[in-house]
């Protein structure tokens, strides 16, 4: 009897583990296909008040797991070359790596690590993590949504996501006074993955 009942509690832990585990265990990783040009990192600042000053980086690299049936088991790190800041301008792109912005001589890479993603439904994720920039840490919400998932001409498969979300300059130590209407920054995250 005794035996019996020590081989059921056993089988019932083991159910018990796999149940935890599984979610886990079904979450794929993905690599971000920005070689393949089917990734962006934009971003846009009002000039003036009167328009958006449009740019992008040139060089990043980044990996994710996603887990459609358990999103909170998903993650998401970029790394991020500030050196490749483009807005399409030579001399502005000078002065955007300069001393006055991002200081690329010191600080080369942004860096982004997911804490933790949350389903809110319809495609819609809420992201949240840590944001390194300019020497400053801090934590950013990024909304986000699913573009797809499926299969790809090349025998893979893959997945899309876009994001967005607003920094404040002076946050990240950035002091260059651009004028009210020009303190904040808003960030475009276009992000393809190959599934490993």
């Amino acid at each position: 009897m005794m035996m019996k009942t020590t081989i059921t509690k056993t089988l019932i832990a083991s159910a018990f583990a796999a149940t935890l585990l599984s979610p886990l265990a079904s979450a794929a990783n993905y690599v971000i296909d920005h070689k393949g040009a089917h990734a962006s990192i934009n971003f846009k600042i009002k000039h003036l008040g009167y328009s958006w000053l449009t740019g992008r980086f040139d060089n990043f690299s980044g990996e994710f797991s996603y887990d459609a049936k358990n999103m909170s088991a998903s993650k998401i790190s970029v790394k991020i070359d500030t050196a490749s800041v483009n807005s399409n301008h030579g001399e502005r792109d000078k002065h955007l790596r300069s001393d006055d912005f991002l200081e690329v001589g010191t600080f080369t890479e942004a860096t982004f690590t997911s804490s933790s993603i949350t389903d809110k439904g319809n495609d819609k994720l809420e992201v949240k993590g840590l944001f390194s920039l300019h020497g400053v840490s801090k934590e950013i919400t990024i909304d986000a949504i699913k573009i797809g998932e499926g299969n790809d001409p090349w025998g893979g498969y893959r997945a899309g996501f876009s994001g967005t979300t607003k920094i404040a300059l002076k946050d990240f130590a950035i002091t260059k006074n651009l004028g009210p209407d020009s303190s904040h920054v808003e960030l475009e995250f276009h992000l393809e993955g190959i599934r490993q």
